[in-house]
């Protein structure tokens, strides 16, 4: 009797605090979903079939501009293969028609931000190989910023209901360390963008719905996302060399871009500290 009243009085010690916890995180939810229950209005759609005719319009243009000849190559590289192929078609027309390789290459590589397509990596390979280094990070971080400034507000627009159903646990977490960082939020969303803590399509989705300020996105990304993108666009100039995409990411790339990523946080957490 005495072992079975020990183990009652220490599962109720225990349960109240597991409850309420649950309970937040339902109540959170909750909060989530009632204030992503809306239906999409005329204009809602009408705004993010614009953003997709305008993306079809700029291709469409950069597409006529070019000279006469087949264009069967012109896909999104999924692989390494692909993406040699296109390289190598690539390079005869960046020299003499730079501009219209600059602003097709700036309006795929926006889109597939937006839209979160896969392979944007590629993409960031074929910068470095037709570019070189200096130019190829500019267009890249350029590009990269653009299309995660597009998904931010698209996201604003019609994202949250999406997201709920993607990410609902990480939307929670998110929410969490933003509310708890407001005075020092640049400097964690700097941290994200250069570690793998959160993937970059879901910081880009989520960060309008847990109210990120844009100039706070803006900043982190354009700043955070410059240390990987130099990483890929390197390696792009030996295209010939990579096997595959994991020898981008060796454990020296990950352990010094987690490096830059805690060296972004300590003044935040040296100013809390001096505080308290």
């Amino acid at each position: 009797m005495k072992q079975e009243q020990i183990e009652t009085n220490s599962s109720s010690s225990f349960s109240p605090s597991i409850v309420n916890d649950d309970k937040n995180d339902e109540s959170k939810m909750k909060s989530l979903e009632m204030s992503s229950k809306f239906p999409l209005t005329a204009w809602e759609m009408a705004g993010a079939a614009g953003v997709v005719f305008a993306f079809a319009v700029g291709l469409l243009g950069v597409y006529l501009t070019l000279p006469d000849s087949d264009y069967s190559f012109l896909k999104l590289p999924k692989t390494l293969e692909d993406l040699h192929i296109l390289r190598n078609h690539l390079e005869r027309y960046t020299s003499d028609y730079t501009v219209q390789v600059l602003v097709g290459y700036c309006t795929v590589y926006i889109f597939m931000q937006t839209f979160m397509i896969p392979g944007t990596v590629f993409m960031s390979l074929l910068a470095g190989s037709l570019f070189g280094v200096l130019r190829g990070v500019a267009l890249v971080v350029f590009a990269a910023t653009a299309g995660a400034s597009s998904c931010y507000f698209l996201s604003k627009l019609i994202g949250r209901p999406l997201i709920l159903s993607l990410w609902p646990d990480k939307l929670v977490f998110f929410q969490d360390q933003v509310a708890k960082r407001k005075d020092g939020l640049l400097n964690y969303m700097l941290f994200l963008r250069l570690t793998p803590t959160l993937p970059n399509m879901f910081i880009n989705v989520a960060s309008p719905i847990v109210n990120v300020p844009y100039h706070t996105f803006l900043m982190a990304t354009s700043i955070g996302l410059i240390p990987a993108a130099y990483v890929t666009v390197k390696a792009g100039i030996t295209l010939g060399e990579l096997q595959s995409i994991g020898d981008l990411y060796d454990i020296h790339s990950i352990v010094t871009l987690f490096l830059i990523g805690i060296a972004s946080v300590t003044p935040t957490l040296i100013t809390k500290k001096k505080e308290s």
